[in-house]
């Protein structure tokens, strides 16, 4: 590997700061972008970056021309995963065109499905249909690249109020969690923290060559909301239930996010619809890829009453 340079974006974020971690580990030269200054909600994460050696940070809106084009000079690999921070999908593609003129030869882009191309009747999720028309896009300008496609983080759960994936703290000290997913239908799950950096890592080594226009559905589990439950319940050493229900929003939360949940009820409640559509398969490509994977025991016992903690709860003392 000649040029040891890799661009990341939303290097804060939970994927993008694993993989920071990861490249600068086995020698990457990395830049890597952030949108929150020091003193923000992220800051934490962006200091922790900032004290590794071979990393430059770029600071900066994503909507400025200018700081996109001079993210790829010098670069030849990539690993992007934008979020809403403005016009997803135009940003998508401007970091796609200034990465092809650039000349970056392996473009790792973070990509959900539109399950409406599967079948009419199911809804487009908001925030990761636009991911999949930027996939679509650097598919068509011929930028060399492969789209992860992330399972259910791990890291999601919580005992605060907060929709979805909240384990809500019992009187008996156990917990429950209750989702639209049929109670029976596997998942799949990753923990994004552990696991996103040295699958994506893995992925540049073997090259466009082999991963190329290549989907590959990024979780390590497939599991049912009842063996998660069951896997929390081990880790913990208490109770913990599944209960299928409709989402209740009980914290306020961005109208983006909220439609959301809505397509998200729909989809997985009603509709019982594969989390990735119909053409992706997991776990296989992602264990072929790193083997040494956080599973959701280990998480519930090592790292869930970490993140709690952190949170100012204090059911675990």
């Amino acid at each position: 590997m000649t040029n040891r340079t890799l661009v990341i974006v939303n290097a804060t974020g939970r994927q993008g700061a694993s993989v920071a971690r990861v490249a600068n580990a086995v020698g990457y030269n990395v830049r890597a972008h952030i949108t929150t200054k020091l003193s923000e909600k992220d800051g934490a994460v962006a200091k922790e970056l900032r004290q590794l050696k071979n990393i430059e940070l770029i600071e900066g809106s994503l909507e400025d021309p200018k700081l996109i084009s001079r993210l790829f000079v010098g670069a030849r690999r990539a690993f992007i995963n934008t979020i809403s921070w403005g016009d997803e999908v135009a940003i998508g593609k401007a970091l796609a065109d200034a990465a092809k003129k650039a000349g970056v030869q392996h473009y790792v882009y973070s990509s959900m499905p539109d399950h409406a191309i599967f079948n009419k009747g199911w809804p487009s999720l908001p925030l990761w249909s636009c991911k999949f028309t930027v996939e679509n896009y650097i598919r068509q300008i011929g930028l060399p690249a492969t789209f992860v496609y992330t399972g259910i983080y791990n890291n999601n759960f919580t005992s605060l109020p907060y929709p979805l994936f909240c384990m809500k703290l019992q009187p008996n000290g156990g917990f429950q969690w209750t989702a639209p997913f049929h109670p029976d239908k596997p998942l799949p799950w990753l923990d994004a923290e552990h696991d996103v950096g040295p699958a994506v890592i893995q992925i540049l080594k073997e090259g466009p060559q082999k991963w190329s226009g290549h989907r590959i559905g990024l979780a390590f589990q497939l599991l049912t909301p009842r063996q998660v439950c069951e896997a929390f319940a081990r880790g913990l050493r208490r109770p913990c239930s599944y209960k299928r229900g409709p989402i209740t929003v009980e914290v306020p939360i961005p109208s983006g996010y909220r439609s959301q949940l809505a397509g998200i009820q729909e989809l997985f409640g009603k509709w019982e619809a594969p989390y990735f559509g119909s053409d992706i398969q997991a776990p296989d490509e992602a264990l072929g890829l790193w083997a040494g994977y956080r599973g959701m025991e280990e998480y519930a016992r090592e790292v869930f009453p970490v993140e709690e903690a952190a949170n100012g709860l204090t059911w675990m003392h």
